[in-house]
């Protein structure tokens, strides 16, 4: 009769990778339970001094800073970049939640608490528990998939309805407007959803709609559940 073993060498492997994602969730957990109340900004990579992306996320990261918020960025260059400088050189505490990747992403140098992840899915976790709104600047598909993934989670109430910023109306214009004249129009989408996104081009007014919803909500800051 042949031997039957309780663990193939694939399944070892796949269980030993659950403690390193276990390890990285605690660490996030310690290091970031106390950043409250947190803003936290996505965009491009790519973008570079002088584009409007970074130029705005420079100026949105000053007001964050000013307005007494932790800035929480995935921690590489580009508009993570350009946000973290606004608010460090504002005297502000900026959080940098890097990731590996191939091409080896560096942590820019204007964050005051820096954390690496493996997963990118464990690194999406920190970015979205400890906030308590959302800024998305122009970017790619890194940028898409964290705005539709938190719009989700506001959409089926796994999260608080915190506001989700978007910057640049004429960047985000088609994407709205496919919302409406696509998901919406065929109802895959409520005619209300797409009014879960706020466009503006004021980084002022950024942080207007931020404190607003919170004196309108009466709610405190504390962490999502």
């Amino acid at each position: 009769m042949p031997t039957r073993y309780e663990i193939n060498q694939l399944e070892k492997e796949e269980s030993w990778r659950l403690f390193r994602i276990i390890g990285e969730l605690v660490e996030g957990f310690d290091a970031l339970s106390q950043i409250t109340p947190a803003v936290t900004v996505f965009g491009s990579a790519q973008a570079r001094p002088g584009d409007f992306a970074y130029e705005m996320a420079e100026a949105i990261g000053r007001e964050i800073a000013k307005a007494d918020f932790t800035l929480v960025t995935g921690g590489g260059p580009g508009v993570m970049e350009a946000a973290c400088k606004g608010a460090f050189e504002a005297g502000g505490k900026t959080v940098g939640l890097n990731i590996e990747l191939p091409q080896e992403q560096q942590s820019n140098r204007y964050t005051t608490i820096s954390l690496h992840f493996h997963y990118f899915f464990v690194r999406k976790v920190m970015l979205v528990k400890y906030a308590t709104a959302f800024v998305l600047l122009p970017g790619g598909f890194g940028t898409l998939d964290e705005l539709f993934e938190t719009v989700t989670l506001i959409q089926t109430h796994k999260i608080r309805p915190f506001p989700m910023i978007l910057v640049g109306r004429e960047y985000w214009r088609g994407l709205l407007d496919w919302l409406r004249n696509q998901p919406v129009a065929r109802g895959y989408l409520a005619a209300t959803d797409p009014n879960f996104l706020i466009v503006t081009d004021d980084p002022a007014e950024v942080m207007e709609h931020i404190t607003q919803f919170y004196r309108g909500q009466a709610m405190d800051l504390s962490v999502t559940e």
